[in-house]
């Protein structure tokens, strides 16, 4: 028995000094973890951009915690599956606020999950929503107790900047599909109006529903007013079945793409010898600015390169920005954290680029200002919550998708 219970000791003491040199390897964290929610589509019609926008969202989660965390705290993203429709999204925005406790959500990317998510979810439960992607014009003015923000510019400037695109491709007629949803609806509307200022004609601009399996009669009616080419505003899963249709039954060779279509997907679908020379816009950082330039390289050295895709930095802005809002607040409440945003992300204050996590937390402590400047751009949210913005003009070039310039539409 003695030599047993000494062996026995022995071994326990083992444990504990094992245990106390793992703790001593790991960041002091305290117990509780801070926690943001990520409403990303894994599935659906944008599930395309759902796991790209995701690595944005855990590069900086990465950043702040090698850090020292927030409030000293682990940061935790809690991801909820929106499935590119409004009620799943509502489902999941519903768990991410009462199960998790969220102190604020990125996302959703759709205008059409978006914006029920702010006006069914965190409008009432008072929980500050940051949209990387939902560029419709109607969430400037809705009605949503300044509980929903966005890091991406509005449609209202991306229609001004298509509009200039295709006037300088020589284009006088066009055709317009787009997807029928508030994101689809507005940028259709904006890129009207913009392009008939500019003395453009749009012979058809026609909506579509997802999800069926034929739209040769919307093509039919798109291609039957002379027009030139062939203006697509939607996501990759029912674009591809569009593309493919138009191209099997002629009814356009030439196509214009809006941000929601910049997947490399739909090209290894149709087949690049179809789609080179195709362009379109999307939103985009001027990549020769140093928030840029630092992102880029974080983003390189944690996944490799970084996808042709957008609303990648968008995520990672909106999940920086919220941590560093809560960071200000003191305290994990949300509403504190929603009264925090535009204090870290809007001017005076010190500039902090991505990944300067710890030089914000010490001017933080000593009550200084700061000015979170944005992998994406200026992240300086106006009243409506919303944010300026550039975009790129994008080809297909040998089945690749390459940014051609990066500009700021002529307002």
């Amino acid at each position: 028995m003695g030599t047993k219970h000494a062996w026995f000791l022995k071994f326990f003491g083992m444990v504990i000094l094992a245990g106390a040199l793992l703790a001593s390897m790991s960041p002091a964290y305290g117990e509780e973890t801070v926690k943001l929610g990520a409403l990303i589509p894994m599935t659906g019609d944008l599930q395309a951009y759902g796991k790209s926008s995701l690595t944005g969202v855990q590069l900086a989660e990465k950043q702040i915690n090698e850090a020292g965390g927030v409030l000293g705290r682990k940061l935790t993203i809690k991801v909820g599956d929106t499935q590119t429709k409004p009620q799943a999204g509502i489902d999941a925005a519903q768990k991410l606020v009462s199960i998790h406790n969220v102190s604020g959500i990125v996302g959703a990317l759709s205008s059409g999950v978006t914006i029920p998510v702010a006006q069914s979810v965190t409008k009432s439960a008072g929980v500050p929503q940051i949209s990387p992607a939902s560029t419709s014009p109607v969430i400037t003015g809705l009605a949503d107790n300044d509980f929903l923000f966005r890091s991406v510019p509005s449609d209202a400037f991306q229609g001004v900047a298509l509009a200039q695109l295709v006037t300088e491709a020589g284009y006088s007629n066009v055709a317009v599909l787009y997807i029928n949803n508030d994101y689809g609806e507005g940028l259709a509307q904006s890129f009207d109006k913009a392009f008939s200022e500019k003395d453009g004609n749009v012979s058809a601009s026609l909506a579509y529903e997802p999800g069926n399996a034929s739209y040769r009669g919307e093509l039919s009616k798109a291609s039957g007013q002379g027009a030139e080419a062939l203006i697509m505003i939607g996501y990759p899963e029912n674009g591809t079945t569009i593309l493919r249709q138009a191209l099997e039954e002629g009814y356009f060779k030439e196509f214009i793409y809006t941000d929601g279509l910049k997947a490399p997907e739909i090209i290894d679908a149709i087949g690049a010898e179809y789609l080179n020379g195709s362009f379109g816009i999307a939103p985009q950082a001027m990549s020769d600015s140093a928030a840029a330039q630092t992102y880029l390289d974080a983003y390189k050295a944690m996944f490799g390169q970084v996808p042709p895709k957008p609303y990648i930095d968008t995520a990672y802005d909106a999940a920086f920005v919220l941590a560093l809002a809560v960071e200000k607040a003191g305290t994990t409440d949300s509403k504190a954290t929603r009264d925090a945003l535009r204090d870290v992300a809007n001017p005076p204050g010190t500039k902090i680029l991505p990944g300067q996590w710890a030089k914000a937390v010490k001017l933080l402590e000593k009550g200084k200002d700061i000015d979170y400047v944005g992998a994406s751009g200026s992240i300086n949210f106006d009243q409506a919550g919303d944010v300026s913005g550039t975009f790129a003009k994008w080809m297909i070039t040998d089945g690749k998708i390459e940014t051609v310039k990066v500009f700021e539409p002529e307002m």
